[in-house]
């Protein structure tokens, strides 16, 4: 199972900080998924071999207009692993989900933002998942509390409805925020999941990681199709 975090600068916590208490927590990987304006520095291979965890480097592009969106998605997909859009703006969340370069479309319901049965089937077709970002469950009280939780059941019944891909996150930008698997499984009950769906949803970032690598390396072609060595 991988979280996907926020590291310093666009978090708290330094990447090095993160991967410790997420491996003591039991995660198998981490996705650092700064916002594309917050680059981190860190040296993933260091990180791994330090904590013996799987480190992943990703990108969470922010922006407000889907035309310079698109560009943000082109540059960042040659060299990051994981490629997510920030998600909330109507605009950007349709953008996001009809585009097969983009991996998540993260928080769409974040800001008011709403998501519906078209996006879910574009979703599906496109091999975007939805990101169900618990973070407002987890840090969020009273009336905003409730308003987060009501949202995340209704994206819930809309993606398991048209069966869309999706990860689950709690989003920290502190190695404070993070939480264990079988405790964002609990959060995930509230919601109207089982715990094995939360594990599947935490177990996606890590096998879009890997189907990335694949696609990132030279042996690949297009998907089927792998170049072999001559001898």
């Amino acid at each position: 199972m991988y979280e996907a975090v926020h590291a310093r600068p666009d978090g708290q916590s330094t990447v090095a900080r993160l991967a410790l208490t997420a491996s003591e927590y039991g995660f198998d990987g981490l996705v650092v998924r700064n916002h594309g304006d917050e680059p981190a520095s860190y040296s993933p291979g260091e990180v791994a071999d330090t904590y013996d965890i799987d480190i992943v480097a990703g990108v969470e592009i922010r922006v407000d207009d889907p035309s310079r969106a698109s560009g943000f998605v082109s540059s960042h997909r040659e060299h990051q692993r994981i490629v997510a859009v920030h998600g909330g703006n109507p605009e950007i969340n349709r953008f996001a989900v009809e585009q097969p370069q983009v991996d998540v479309l993260a928080h769409p319901m974040i800001d008011d933002g709403d998501f519906n049965h078209v996006l879910a089937k574009e979703a599906a077709r496109n091999a975007v998942r939805i990101e169900f970002n618990l973070a407002g469950v987890l840090r969020a009280s009273g009336g905003t509390r409730v308003r987060r939780l009501r949202n995340l059941r209704k994206l819930r019944e809309i993606v398991t409805e048209y069966d869309a891909p999706y990860v689950v996150s709690a989003d920290p930008f502190s190695h404070l925020q993070l939480r264990a698997p079988r405790e964002l499984s609990a959060v995930g009950e509230v919601i109207g999941f089982d715990a094995k769906q939360i594990e599947r949803g935490l177990a996606e970032w890590g096998r879009l990681a890997e189907r990335n690598r694949q696609r990132q390396s030279e042996a690949f072609v297009e998907p089927g199709v792998r170049r072999l060595d001559d001898e």
